[in-house]
């Protein structure tokens, strides 16, 4: 019953189905990809499919875990745009899988990270590690990508924090997008090769 008076009035007062903590990511991010020539890009997605209808694509594929560990070894072909949706706090060795990224990528590519920050443990199948965007940057740089070609976003605020605990979605009218940046929610770059 709830679900259906979500699905009929949630439009009217406001709430979306998109939790609170990813709004602001999810639309920086998408502005940040939109202006490269998806087109012209052959994708993989690792262990998620958000990506897969946002923009065209040359090709577009996924490797799923635990099919494929980007922990383990690169794969033996090259993409233009790789993307990690969520996936690097669950991973017990991340410097390893983004030299792996770094790897799998063709040169000029792109690598889309985002992780959470401020965010309760989520074990699935582990939770390992959270970034600062300055940590992040040096996560990338230590792969291989050059600081000067890795951009990183943040986004986050107190009640956003305190809310993410009890799994709130984002309601337009009344959940604040205000930034605050020592209260980071969730973390992002772009990398290029």
């Amino acid at each position: 019953m709830l679900e259906l008076l979500k699905k009929i009035a949630g439009p009217l007062v406001g709430y979306t189905p998109v939790p609170w903590t990813r709004v602001v990511m999810n639309r920086e991010t998408l502005e940040w990809v939109r202006a490269l020539d998806t087109a012209r890009m052959d994708a993989l997605e690792i262990s998620g499919e958000y990506w897969k209808n946002k923009v065209p694509f040359k090709s577009y594929r996924t490797a799923w875990y635990p099919e494929y560990d980007v922990c383990g070894k690169p794969l033996p072909e090259t993409f233009d745009i790789l993307f990690a949706e969520q996936v690097f706090e669950h991973l017990l060795h991340p410097h390893r899988a983004a030299r792996n990224v770094h790897q799998m990528l063709r040169p000029g590519g792109y690598f889309l990270l985002t992780t959470p920050f401020l965010f309760r443990i989520h074990a699935d199948p582990a939770d390992c590690t959270r970034w600062t965007p300055q940590g992040m940057a040096g996560l990338l740089e230590e792969a291989g990508f050059r600081r000067e070609q890795v951009r990183v976003g943040s986004w986050g605020n107190r009640a956003c924090v305190k809310a993410s605990l009890r799994g709130r979605n984002y309601c337009r009218r009344i959940h604040s997008l205000e930034n605050e940046p020592d209260f980071p929610v969730v973390v992002w770059a772009l990398a290029q090769k």
